[in-house]
């Protein structure tokens, strides 16, 4: 199981972070004039962007191959969408002071999907200059 763990490194540590951020009061912050609506959505995108690509990375150096395989892009998509429910599930049940939102596992999906569809954008083009 070492072995296997030891591609995602990166992505693990990312993990953690998204869980720690996720697990802070946030006290009045959302109400801040400094942030606009909809910030903490974007704020969920972005991390889950990050998220998308350091574990498709992983996926890549795991199975040693160019790219992204389809099977392994939609193993990956489904991964990180069960991660934000998980946490959107501990926001409602165990972090009582923040609250789970459906709309926050959407931002979390968009993020997720959007990341996915980079790398395999990205490798897609870097395989094709290569041939």
């Amino acid at each position: 199981m070492t072995g296997k763990l030891k591609y995602y490194g990166p992505a693990i540590l990312w993990a953690l972070f998204i869980l720690i951020i996720c697990s802070l009061p946030m006290g009045g912050i959302d109400k801040s004039p400094r942030f606009f609506p909809g910030f903490d959505k974007l704020v969920h995108c972005g991390l889950f962007f990050v998220l998308a690509t350091l574990y498709c990375f992983g996926s890549i150096r795991r199975f040693k191959t160019r790219g992204l395989r389809i099977e392994i892009a939609i193993k990956n998509t489904i991964v990180l969408i069960s991660y934000g429910a998980l946490i959107e599930v501990l926001q409602m049940y165990i972090f009582t002071w923040r609250t789970g939102d459906a709309t926050d596992l959407f931002a979390d999906t968009v993020g997720a999907c959007m990341g996915i569809f980079a790398v395999l954008v990205t490798a897609t083009a870097l395989n094709h200059e290569n041939s």
